[in-house]
């Protein structure tokens, strides 16, 4: 008889009883209190005839009664700390762990990677209100990726304070995650009744990073529509950071063809990540001759480092043309 067919056999008394032996003694003693007298009694009985009953048949009975716990919310403030503990009697570590997994995150996940594509700001601006666990806990649950730029987006001051409650987080309880659905449920409402604001360009130009066809010719025809928007698109794909990402060969070539001024220039204020990747590409005494043409320059305004940047960024965008480096354009995933 399958697991299915013998599940409908047993009566809801008896498949009652399966859920409470899964529970630890105070656990159930606890649950008891809120039957009535007929239904200790008949339960009590239920648990006491119950014999050889294999774990499969364990699964599909438990398994069912969660399910109804996530459509009616019958169990209040349950951590997963606590469940895992009682389910893994009955279940097994890793059927467990997959329950729970699918009771506590994907529909989450499934619901923020709805949202990837909105700005980042707009993100950082509906949180805003919220308590910081919450906050800490939503940017959890976003893509990594994304998550970083909401974090960009949030007042400097707070930041720190965010990153360390995420590195904390070890299990987030039911009640949170229903106020979690609540919020990204408002969310949605919000930018559906307002719009969002999408990042067209920077969209468009990962696309374009990834695009595996003709991107010349791709470009001559956005230009037809409009030149000045392939010209932004242009600047998002060959931003500054890109350099962090390039093969040390690479790095060496762009080191020869820019004097060392302008890189002394142009490093300054950059991302640790970029600074270290130009630095270990450089000989021990190109960052010999760094270190002091930067000593002497002393403080530089903002204004000019961006304007090296792009100064740079121009020769390393004539030199990928050129086909005198090939340029990674974005960050590709990695396997073991």
């Amino acid at each position: 008889m399958s697991n299915l067919s013998a599940r409908r056999h047993m009566s809801s008394i008896e498949q009652a009883a399966i859920v409470m032996l899964s529970m630890d003694d105070a656990t159930a003693a606890g649950v008891l209190k809120h039957f009535s007298r007929e239904e200790i009694v008949a339960i009590s009985q239920a648990m006491a005839r119950l014999s050889n009953v294999k774990q499969p048949m364990v699964a599909e009975v438990v398994g069912r009664f969660f399910e109804d716990f996530r459509e009616q919310s019958g169990i209040k403030g349950a951590s997963r700390n606590y469940l895992n503990g009682m389910l893994a009697q009955a279940l097994g570590s890793d059927i467990t762990r997959s329950l729970l997994d699918g009771i506590y995150g994907e529909e989450i996940r499934a619901k923020m990677s709805k949202m990837e594509w909105i700005d980042p700001k707009q993100f950082a601006a509906m949180i805003a209100k919220e308590h910081a666990q919450m906050q800490a806990v939503f940017l959890a649950f976003l893509p990594p990726a994304m998550a970083a730029e909401v974090l960009e987006s949030m007042p400097e001051t707070r930041q720190d304070e965010l990153l360390f409650r995420i590195a904390n987080l070890n299990e987030v309880n039911s009640d949170v995650i229903r106020e979690l659905e609540q919020l990204i449920d408002r969310s949605i409402s919000v930018l559906t009744n307002q719009g969002s604001q999408v990042r067209g360009v920077k969209q468009a130009a990962d696309i374009m990073n990834r695009f595996k066809g003709n991107r010349d010719q791709m470009f001559e025809l956005l230009r037809a529509h409009d030149n000045q928007l392939v010209s932004q698109i242009e600047d998002e794909m060959y931003d500054f950071f890109i350099l962090s990402r390039q093969t040390e060969e690479v790095l060496l070539a762009l080191l020869e063809a820019i004097p060392m001024e302008e890189w002394v220039v142009a490093l300054k204020g950059a991302e640790p990540e970029l600074v270290r990747a130009i630095q270990a590409a450089m000989p021990k005494r190109q960052r010999q001759q760094m270190d002091s043409i930067s000593r002497r320059q002393g403080p530089v305004p903002m204004s000019r480092v961006e304007q090296v940047r792009k100064d740079i960024m121009a020769v390393v965008r004539e030199m990928a043309a050129d086909g005198d480096v090939t340029l990674q354009l974005f960050r590709e995933q990695t396997v073991e």
